[in-house]
């Protein structure tokens, strides 16, 4: 209705009162272009704006086209590139993809003869008058309800993160003590050389039952799907070049990563009382949550991360120091390594809430730089608007992406179009280009559906006119009374009737109006047919020269190369962090792999957003999971970010750092191996080997100090050492006497051994290592990614037992060469163990 009334306002006056033929064609266009043709997202006022914003765009392409229509070859030259540059502009945000074919229209309208550069004033009046309209009509006429924005999603999400955050942190009903981030313990004693005693730490017990209600996990699952971008309305999602759209949506993927993490310590028992630092750290993420969201809201201005990074700092110096008396405690760690894991997960559940508000801070303008994080994963906050435009533009200058394929493809569609309707002089030639204007789709398939159906449609509005045409004859009366509720069906009918309803109700109208503007007939009708036709058939040809699979054909080498690049981040990340020879030539190499990764993630995201948008089959079960391929992606980037930032206190020790460099080995393989899609048969897993030895606690702990790595060095190889005794006469096994506690062959039925290697809780480069390179999870995840079934069991099972057997290894080598040692060995024998 909207467009209809800014058409009729701008069409009558002028054609009846000023008699100005030329301004009303183009009023009327003008409210169709910015109305119709250009779905412009965003409330009724966004929608004005962004029409007041096209309007100089618009002029210049007004002028350029009256200019180039002195001639054909001019005209086809100058529709190529406007074609190309629209469309492939469109990489820079919704509201650029929304206004481009509206402003393509200007410049067809204004580049078909007669060449009239006289005209050109009536022609820029009617183009300003009929957007003018058109933006009082979005603002004062029938006025929309506005729909959330995306960050309504996001300050709902961050409530929900800080009501879980607070619960989990007071789930046994008592405030923790108030202590300052920078001295988390208690002050008072304290001496010259230890300014700080830790807290006594009574025997670690198994965790309480969880703090929240059962329905909280599926409560913040059901808040991060909300900030999915496909569940967005079209064109409101943060897709932009610009500085806030790319931290908005850096809000949203670190708010999602938020919320499951919650939802995941929600699923836990809750942290016993004297667990302080956790609950502490809780607390923080809490307040932190709780006031980027009032931020994002506009309620109070972004502070960053400051506070919760100090926070983050005084739990890192606090985690480990209770290990001592744990040990003293509970010989078998059993209850000290759980609470190590349960601090990781905070650790990294902190380490989110800190990105998101970073991030905020960057969105709302108050923060440029975003000191104590990782710089590489806000590169762009310090850079400019047209240098982050260009950024995105020469990212999408590659064969690979879909935004330049769709740029090329509509640009040839358009000047082959102008060039056919020039060559054979066709009458009203701008329908044929208009027709390959709104016919053209991303794939052959999608092409020719929407050609057929429009044809049909073109048909039947083409004997409808001429029905009209021929009673009505010369009287403009009867196309004047006919041309208002004409418009207001075909503009209320024709976008949720799909092409036929659209092209047959368009060309009622196009009729009605040109035979008020001058005498016409049924041929009026003929012309229309033969301009949709034609323009269908050059659509239909650059659609199946042109990459007619569209994004079917490319998410399989998006998502390949994606995942090639990200396989040798995951070894270059760890090397980072457990080895520190050589920082600066590997951190640059890192760097490198790091922009790689970037930028195949984002063409490979725009492949993905454009495949499922296009009409496939239903997907069978054994199909990739390409989401998954995303989600993998963006989790190595997001420790490839932080992990190099972390460094233990002294060196890593080689067990450790061994087992790193083994997973690490491992999941790039995975990836490697997965990027074929589907990839080869994995082999098939042999016998299980026996469980491996658990490592004492001082082994477990030797990040708690530098002298306690010693230590436990000590004491490992005593414990793992065999008895030189022989056996007892008269028995056939070892006496268990000389058996540490922990050995796996001591009698100890109720607690089976299952600790994982001792980087998993390690201080420094591992307590985040185990929270963004678990192995098994990451194979998992990517052999996910080539589908379920079969393949995914086998794949998982073999990658279990590489992870079983590594970590019995001989330096130099790997968990494969273990497997393959294994069975060539007779189970049973003490070799085989």
């Amino acid at each position: 209705m909207r467009v209809t009334v800014a058409a009729a306002a701008g069409f009558y006056p002028a054609l009846y009162a000023f008699d100005r033929p030329v301004v009303a064609i183009y009023a009327l266009f003008a409210a169709v272009a910015f109305g119709v043709l250009s779905p412009l997202p965003g409330s009724g006022r966004e929608r004005a704006r962004a029409v007041l914003y096209a309007l100089p765009p618009a002029a210049a392409l007004t002028a350029l086209g009256t200019a180039l229509a002195v001639a054909t070859a001019p005209a086809v030259a100058g529709m190529l590139v406007v074609g190309f540059v629209l469309t492939f502009a469109s990489a820079c945000g919704p509201r650029v993809a929304g206004a481009a074919p509206g402003l393509q229209l200007f410049y067809i309208l204004a580049c078909f003869p007669p060449y009239a550069p006289g005209t050109l004033p009536q022609r820029l009046a009617g183009l300003a008058a009929g957007a003018l309209l058109l933006a009082a009509a979005e603002l004062r006429l029938l006025p929309e309800p506005t729909a959330p924005h995306y960050a309504d999603h996001v300050v709902h999400a961050l409530r929900e993160a800080a009501a879980t955050a607070r619960a989990l942190a007071r789930g046994h009903g008592a405030d923790p003590p108030a202590v300052s981030p920078s001295r988390p313990c208690d002050p008072s004693p304290v001496s010259p050389s230890r300014p700080c005693d830790p807290p006594p730490v009574s025997p670690p017990r198994p965790y309480d039952p969880p703090a929240v209600s059962p329905s909280r996990p599926s409560t913040l699952h059901a808040a991060a799907q909300g900030l999915r971008f496909s569940r967005q309305p079209p064109g409101t999602s943060p897709t932009g070049a610009g500085r806030t759209h790319r931290a908005l949506a850096q809000t949203g993927g670190a708010a999602r990563r938020l919320l499951e993490q919650l939802a995941a310590l929600a699923a836990r028992p809750a942290p016993p009382p004297e667990d302080a630092p956790t609950r502490r750290l809780l607390d923080g993420i809490a307040d932190c949550c709780a006031e980027t969201a009032e931020a994002v809201r506009g309620d109070r201005p972004a502070r960053g991360p400051d506070r919760l990074l100090e926070m983050t700092g005084a739990f890192l110096e606090t985690r480990g120091e209770d290990g001592k008396a744990a040990a003293d405690a509970d010989p078998t760690g059993t209850a000290w390594h759980a609470r190590l894991r349960a601090r990781s997960a905070v650790l990294s559940t902190a380490l989110s809430a800190l990105t998101v508000a970073a991030a905020v801070a960057v969105a709302r303008g108050s923060a440029r730089r975003v000191p104590g994080l990782p710089p590489a994963q806000f590169w762009y906050a310090g850079l400019s608007g047209p240098r982050l435009w260009a950024v995105r533009l020469a990212g999408n200058l590659t064969v690979r992406s879909v935004v330049l394929q769709n740029a090329v493809r509509t640009a040839l569609g358009l000047a082959v179009a102008r060039l056919v309707a020039g060559s054979l002089d066709l009458a009203h030639g701008f329908w044929v280009l208009l027709a390959v204007l709104t016919l053209g789709r991303t794939t052959a398939v999608a092409t020719w559906s929407a050609v057929r159906a429009a044809a049909l449609g073109t048909l039947a509005g083409a004997v409808a006119a001429g029905l009209l045409l021929t009673e009505a004859g010369g009287s403009t009366d009867v196309y004047a009374a006919l041309l208002v509720p004409v418009m207001a069906a075909a503009f209320t009918v024709g976008p949720l009737g799909g092409p036929a309803w659209a092209q047959g109700m368009f060309t009622l109208v196009v009729s009605t109006a040109f035979a008020q503007l001058a005498p016409v007939t049924w041929r009026l009708a003929e012309v229309r047919v033969v301009d949709v036709l034609t323009g269908s058939a050059v659509g239909l040809l650059c659609g199946l020269l042109a990459w007619p699979a569209g994004a079917r054909a490319e998410i399989r080498r998006g998502m390949a190369a994606l995942l090639r690049s990200t396989a040798p981040l995951v070894g270059l990340t760890v090397e980072a962090a457990c080895d520190p020879a050589d920082a600066r030539l590997r951190r640059r190499a890192a760097d490198e792999a790091v922009r790689l990764t970037r930028h195949r993630l984002r063409i490979a995201e725009a492949v993905y957003a454009q495949y499922r948008t296009e009409p496939s089959a239903a997907p069978a079960p054994g199909d990739p999971d390409w989401l998954a391929v995303l989600n993998c992606a963006t989790r190595v980037l997001v420790g490839a970010h932080w992990l190099p930032q972390e460094r233990a206190p002294g060196e890593m020790p080689p067990v450790a750092r061994r087992w790193a460099a083994d997973t690490a080995d491992r999941v790039s393989a995975t990836m490697s191996r997965t990027a074929a899609f589907p990839p080869p048969p994995a082999d098939p897993p042999g016998p299980p080997p026996p469980a491996p030895p658990c490592p004492p606690v001082s082994c477990r702990t030797w990040w708690t100090s530098r002298s306690g790595w010693t230590t436990s060095r000590r004491t490992w190889r005593r414990s793992t050492t065999p008895p030189r005794h022989p056996h007892p006469p008269g028995t056939g096994e070892r006496p268990t006497a000389s058996r540490p506690a922990h050995h796996p062959s001591a009698p100890s039925p109720s607690r089976p051994c299952h600790h994982p290697p001792p980087v998993a809780g390690a201080r420094g480069s591992g307590r985040v290592l185990a929270a963004y390179l678990p192995s098994r999870v990451a194979s998992t995840e990517a052999s996910s990614a080539a589908g379920r079934g079969g393949r995914r069991r086998s794949t998982s099972a073999r990658v279990s037992l590489a992870s079983r057997t590594s970590s019995r290894a001989q330096p130099g080598q790997d968990g494969q060469t273990a497997v393959r040692g294994y069975r060539r060995r007779r189970p049973g024998t003490r070799k085989a163990r």
